[in-house]
């Protein structure tokens, strides 16, 4: 390995190249309860040339590259288990462009979403996708994220409109143009987005943006029962009430944002909405919304227009996570999400908070009710005997009722190490194909190995 850190070095400044204990044990998690392994050594590129420079001494050592983003993956994505190279993307944080005509951006793939929303506020626009954390657009790619504005705005893949990609062989491609849609070629963009980093490092990106806009409002709905929330959500995107947003958070995630936030709301199942538009168009949809919402027994409903006291109510739900693991110290937090055809959701949050109490863990269950993604959170005693092997199978029933019923088994955290072993499940002889198409671009199979798919 000396000769690796030696041929780095000699195109990198050594700031640049790192085997500090600090450094490595950093890179060694994201902020999954999947176990820690340390990467051999840390690079920092500044550009894309310095990437295809690093992945070409990889190649040709046959050492294995894992991008890295801010570590905010939830099922061991950047866990360099065969060790290797880490790159990481913390330096390549230009925004390149902001194409306000066009509704575009280029952005480097180290540009957080909060960066970039700060900037592109001047010019009157936002970057939609909203997964609470404050990710990487490169990992937000890589992993094809979506989060709380998916229902209007679409996920991660709706976006991007082109990639700059190295290759495992050392190549710089591009995947696509600015053009707003294209018959030429196949959909690379399609392919890369929701790759993981399995198939090339994703070196800059072209994204599409919106106007800010003209007035938004937030609401919050109580309801007796899970399955009311649900219905009433699915009975609102049946009226063609254009929602931003609309989130479920379960009652005992409700007690936890009250202990943590110090707030008073309603300890029962509980829809967060957000609506955006022109005022008077809003007002209808709201009046809509509020007949929608009584028709399925909602015990409260109160609104927010005042800006701090929106930021408010969608810091209560984006804190969630960090609500529990406040509320139970000496426990670790473990994420699992699956995504369900809207006409099952309810069915299977029903049938996850059946599983949970069965299994007595803790913990509760929230989501992107608007398009069918929900999550479990669940405070781990690691001590405890057989605690974690019944999260784990917990985490399989619900896998397993999402496929059964059309769904997928994650639908925002992505595959990682984590999800591998439901992919012949859910995508059967498909997944063949999906071995051909990494074992044909990575031959050596030296990016990120052994996530997503096995060669």
């Amino acid at each position: 390995m000396g000769a690796v850190i030696e041929e780095l070095t000699s195109f990198l400044h050594p700031d640049q190249v790192s085997q500090n204990e600090t450094a490595l044990d950093q890179h060694s998690h994201d902020e999954s309860y999947h176990s820690v392994f340390p990467p051999f050594v840390v690079v920092y590129p500044n550009k894309t040339t310095e990437v295809q420079a690093i992945v070409k001494a990889a190649c040709q050592h046959s050492i294995p590259i894992i991008p890295y983003g801010l570590g905010t993956s939830l099922e061991g994505h950047v866990i360099p288990y065969d060790s290797g190279i880490t790159i990481d993307f913390s330096l390549m944080d230009t925004i390149i462009e902001v194409r306000n005509e066009d509704f575009l951006v280029k952005v480097q793939p180290g540009v957080t979403r909060s960066r970039l929303n700060k900037e592109l506020k001047k010019h009157g626009l936002f970057f939609s996708v909203d997964p609470g954390a404050d990710a990487t657009l490169g990992g937000m790619a890589a992993t094809n994220a979506s989060g709380t504005t998916s229902v209007k705005y679409g996920i991660m893949r709706d976006q991007v409109r082109s990639l700059e990609v190295v290759t495992p062989s050392g190549e710089i491609i591009h995947t696509g143009n600015l053009a707003q849609k294209s018959s030429s070629g196949y959909n690379l963009n399609g392919l890369y987005v929701g790759s993981e980093g399995t198939l090339g490092c994703i070196t800059e990106l072209t994204l599409k943006v919106y106007g800010i806009p003209e007035y938004s409002m937030a609401a919050r709905a109580s309801f007796p029962t899970i399955t009311d929330a649900v219905d009433a959500v699915v009975s609102i995107l049946q009226a063609g009430i254009p929602i931003a947003r609309v989130e479920l958070v379960d009652e005992e995630s409700i007690r936890q944002v009250n202990s943590f936030h110090h707030r008073t709301y309603r300890e029962k199942p509980t829809l967060f909405l957000e609506f955006h538009g022109n005022e008077p168009g809003l007002r209808h949809d709201i009046d809509f919304t509020k007949e929608i919402v009584s028709d399925h027994l909602c015990e409260e409903m109160y609104f927010e227009e005042d800006h701090t006291a929106m930021v408010q109510l969608w810091e209560a739900r984006h804190n969630l996570a960090y609500a529990y693991v406040h509320g139970n110290p000496g426990r670790k937090l473990m994420v699992t999400d699956v995504c369900v055809p809207i006409s099952s959701l309810a069915g299977a949050i029903q049938h996850a908070r059946e599983r949970l109490n069965f299994h007595q863990l803790n913990g509760g269950i929230l989501g992107h009710v608007g398009d069918g993604n929900y999550h479990a959170l669940l405070m781990i005693d690691m001590e405890k005997e057989g605690e974690l092997s019944r999260a784990e199978l917990f985490n399989e029933e619900i896998v397993t009722y999402a496929i059964n019923c059309g769904g997928t088994c994650t639908g925002e955290h992505g595959v990682g190490k984590g999800k591998m072993k439901y992919q012949e499940l859910e995508h059967g002889e498909a997944t063949q194909v999906m071995r051909q198409i990494k074992k044909a671009i990575d031959p050596k199979g030296i990016m990120n190995p052994n996530k997503l798919i096995t060669m």
